[in-house]
């Protein structure tokens, strides 16, 4: 006998997308020989239209996961971008970044796009292969991403208040990556291994494939199996990180600014500290939205977990697609804190759009403007005497360049 998650289709796959895999435990099942619809108190056979929304509510919520996903592929594909061709960005913080950065990138491409597209058409068109490797690539992606913000609270713990350890080198970041990414991978293999795919036949004689878990004891019944994977998920990847986090950053902040230098300092001591300051205030801005994003999704997990009832409830749907949408905005945030709080991004953000205009209008002012950007490279590097004697040249140089791209 075949079970299937149809009613709440769109909640309990969208569930498997952003890791928490089809809930067989607070979902209806329907039996594709007998044509029911089973529950824990019993069969019906009434028709049931998941996500029956009307044609407006499709559009709008079609145009929030597009947006969702574009800036989340196009701003994290650019911080991977900075940190590549500049090699003044290439600290271990900012590789960290990088492999945050690609995390995002991956769930938004790989996951978001596929799942949103078989809520809407109730129709799995992607293979039995696909439907494996998205369920699975979205643990990795996640596991991988929150891992990665606990490394980065750990190497900015090292360096500010444990100064006179060794901090992470070039080598030791490399293997921290692969075992991020190995932990994360061994995570998702049950998604991997108990995804499948099977058709429905509805009631109008049409066929639709479906993507859904299908764990050894969870065939007839509520997986217990599903159950406490799931829960261990939640607590690896959101309440584990979010303690530590809480308490990393916690003391950072206390020697940051709780703590007072004995004796004068020098202004390039205060620099540093106002430097390591910043970079901490950013990272705190991206836990915390992690935190608020990713809260309202575990929230529904333990509440349809232990009141499945409310799975029944007309507007599920749409509370649903809102909660995923949060969670799955969160890699879209990152890079914008990125622009928003760190102006060596946002000069990295700027230079990458110079080189599209560049690569568009090659033939008019693509290579004055290179000629340009060059030049403002070398006076930056020069020493704070050599620039205050260049001003001039500066402004010269930032009419010329507002001249072409007018």
């Amino acid at each position: 006998m075949s079970f299937h998650d149809s009613s709440l289709s769109s909640s309990c796959n969208e569930s498997a997308a952003s890791n928490l895999t089809c809930h067989n435990y607070f979902v209806t099942f329907y039996d594709v020989n007998s044509k029911e619809y089973i529950n824990d108190t019993g069969n019906y056979t009434e028709e049931y239209q998941p996500f029956a929304l009307p044609l407006w509510r499709h559009v709008l919520w079609t145009m929030l996961f597009s947006i969702m996903v574009v800036v989340a592929s196009v701003g994290n594909f650019v911080v991977i971008w900075i940190v590549i061709v500049n090699k003044r960005m290439r600290s271990v913080t900012n590789y960290l970044l990088v492999n945050l950065s690609l995390a995002d990138a991956m769930i938004s491409t790989l996951n978001v796009t596929f799942n949103f597209t078989y809520m809407l058409n109730l129709n799995w068109p992607f293979g039995h292969f696909y439907c494996k490797f998205n369920q699975f690539i979205a643990v990795v992606s996640i596991s991988a991403s929150v891992f990665t913000l606990m490394a980065i609270s750990v190497d900015r713990y090292m360096a500010i208040v444990n100064p006179l350890r060794p901090r992470f080198g070039k080598r030791a970041t490399l293997s921290i990556t692969a075992a991020i990414w190995t932990s994360g991978c061994i995570i998702g293999i049950p998604n991997f291994l108990f995804f499948t795919t099977d058709f429905d036949i509805m009631e109008d004689g049409s066929v639709r494939q479906v993507c859904f878990s299908e764990w050894p004891d969870g065939i007839t019944t509520r997986s217990e199996i599903e159950y406490i994977y799931n829960v261990m998920f939640m607590m690896i990847t959101y309440f584990i990180p979010i303690i530590s986090m809480t308490y990393t950053y916690s003391r950072i902040g206390t020697e940051l600014w709780g703590s007072k230098s004995i004796g004068e300092s020098t202004q390039r001591q205060v620099d540093n500290v106002k430097g390591k300051r910043r970079v901490v205030k950013m990272m705190i801005v991206i836990v915390v939205i992690f935190g608020v994003c990713w809260l309202p999704f575990h929230v529904y997990f333990i509440v349809t977990s232990n009141y499945p009832e409310v799975t029944k409830y007309p507007p599920i749907q749409e509370i649903y697609l809102a909660i995923y949408w949060l969670a799955m905005s969160n890699s879209m945030i990152n890079p914008i804190i990125l622009y928003w709080m760190n102006f060596k991004f946002r000069r990295g953000f700027k230079q990458f759009l110079r080189c599209c205009c560049a690569f568009a209008n090659k033939d008019t002012q693509g290579h004055g403007i290179f000629e340009l950007q060059q030049l403002d490279r070398s006076l930056h590097s020069r020493s704070p005497t050599q620039k205050n004697g260049t001003s001039t040249v500066s402004v010269s140089i930032q009419s010329v360049y507002n001249n072409i791209t007018e």
